[in-house]
């Protein structure tokens, strides 16, 4: 195999999208589909915790191949992916504090503890920590675990505030919108990393969602407001399909721009 062969074996185009606004938004509304399409199925459907996560361990499974084996960036696999991680990230930490007895405070030191040394690793080894540079199979085995610990440690830090600490849904969301509003002050005033401030936002919008996604979807007795896991889970998962079909035929009118 010739070398100019070899390197195109090992590299392909950016795996993940731009960084807009329609990504946040996305990426947000996914994580509030991971907390409440977790309690749908492990409260509403009965299935248990148990049950509930070696159930979503196969389509995890086939959509992370998927994704892996794509040669470039495509929307509905990219974000099916992370809507079902963010669902088995979610679930990872409600089987380690409600079936093993971890503590939240330990949970979320331990995701910290582990997403510090990806990034660490990936650092060493890549030199970059970059998402506009995800374009070789190992770069993207990174990211993905990376984003699997951002999904497991937000999870916990969003149980830890809102319920260890007694603040309730609404005023948890505020605290961790409050948060990702300082990060972006950092780095559009004071000029904050770019790679950094996306990767704090990253962890942060996780439990924001999940703040956001419990508020809708408990009883107004429990904090909420009332809507139920099943049609908050419903109303996001139709915008979130609308939002990747746009993704969608935009991603084939740049395609067809370039091939003329």
């Amino acid at each position: 195999m010739s070398v100019a062969a070899t390197q195109n074996s090992r590299t392909m185009l950016n795996k993940v999208p731009a960084v807009t606004l329609v990504f946040w938004i996305i990426k947000i509304l996914s994580t509030t589909v991971g907390e409440t399409g977790a309690d749908l199925l492990i409260f509403k459907l009965h299935w248990g915790l148990a049950l509930t996560s070696l159930v979503m361990l196969l389509p995890l499974l086939l959509i992370v191949i998927l994704q892996l084996r794509a040669t470039r960036y495509v929307p509905w696999i990219y974000w099916s992916t992370v809507v079902m991680i963010s669902i088995v990230g979610t679930l990872i930490t409600d089987n380690l504090v409600d079936n093993l007895g971890v503590s939240l405070e330990a949970t979320s030191i331990a995701f910290s503890v582990l997403l510090v040394l990806t990034f660490g690793i990936w650092h060493a080894q890549e030199q970059t920590l970059s998402i506009n540079s995800i374009d070789t199979p190992k770069r993207e085995r990174f990211y993905w675990l990376a984003i699997l610990f951002t999904f497991a440690l937000g999870t916990a830090a969003g149980d830890l505030v809102g319920e260890s600490m007694k603040l309730g849904y609404g005023v948890s969301a505020l605290i961790f919108a409050g948060l990702i509003a300082l990060v972006a002050i950092a780095h559009y005033v004071f000029k904050l990393g770019v790679v950094t401030a996306f990767w704090v936002i990253y962890v942060l919008t996780r439990p924001f969602g999940a703040s956001c996604g419990d508020w809708l979807s408990k009883s107004v007795a429990k904090g909420g407001m009332g809507f139920g896991t099943l049609g908050t889970s419903e109303i996001f998962l139709v915008i979130i399909v609308a939002l990747v079909v746009y993704l969608t035929l935009q991603d084939r009118r740049q395609l067809a721009a370039a091939a003329r």
